[in-house]
């Protein structure tokens, strides 16, 4: 078994595994983490009570943060003619039509986030197998296949997130960095809680959340207590 570092181990000091914290407590206790060198993401892990298998009881869903996830967002749009054009004018990074699906079918994924149109949708079908593994696959449901891809541009670029069930039933969302303040990442963490607990299908039987965790790149995951917080379900 690899040895824990000394950091490590003093996180591990700063956190009863037993316990179960108020969000405020946890971003303090993040906070006080010995961190690395760069700006680590903090992340808010969800374990649901709900079958993957189950096509009525897939979650996927988006939603804006209140103060952005501090990540630039390099977003690729598919789309032709004047649509092109706007997408450009809106702040995408990356713009075309069927030689853009060829470039991505060979590999080329220098992007977090995908847009279409609808009428590229047909064409875009055989990257499903690239993207859909990624969560890169643009989806009617949370806005990225639309008529106006200028504004869905301008709302990835300021912060619209999107979430989607893992196979093991998990849901991990990113809630800004570690820089942020303790008010705005809370606030960050609130939305994605509400989020989450508005995308619950019909039928799950209570726990539907079994337990949530909020960490740092290289921290410790730190047991959230949602009953306190008045967000159970």
């Amino acid at each position: 078994m690899p040895k824990r570092s000394k950091r490590l181990k003093k996180a591990d000091e700063l956190v009863d595994k037993k316990k179960l914290y108020l969000l405020e407590e946890a971003m303090d206790i993040l906070k006080k983490v010995q961190h690395v060198k760069f700006d680590e993401t903090v992340t808010l892990s969800f374990s649901l009570n709900v079958d993957p298998k189950q096509s009525d009881q897939m979650i996927r869903g988006s939603l804006t943060l209140p103060h952005g996830s501090g990540k630039t967002i390099r977003v690729a749009v598919f789309c032709k003619g004047e649509d092109a054009k706007k997408a450009r004018e809106a702040g995408a990074d990356i713009v075309g039509d069927d030689d853009l699906i060829e470039k991505v079918a060979g590999g080329f994924l220098d992007f977090d986030a995908a847009i279409s149109t609808p009428e590229m949708m047909k064409n875009l079908s055989k990257l499903g197998k690239v993207l859909g593994p990624r969560g890169l696959m643009p989806n009617p449901k949370t806005g990225t296949v639309t008529a106006d891809p200028a504004k869905a541009i301008k709302e990835v670029k300021a912060g619209k997130i999107e979430f989607r069930l893992d196979k093991l039933g998990n849901i991990n969302v990113i809630a800004g960095k570690v820089s942020f303040d303790n008010k705005t990442l809370c606030e960050n963490a609130i939305a994605i809680i509400d989020a989450i607990l508005k995308a619950k299908p019909r039928g799950v039987k209570p726990p539907y959340i079994k337990n949530v965790y909020v960490s740092s790149t290289m921290g410790p995951g730190i047991a959230l207590d949602l009953v306190k917080a008045g967000k159970a379900a």
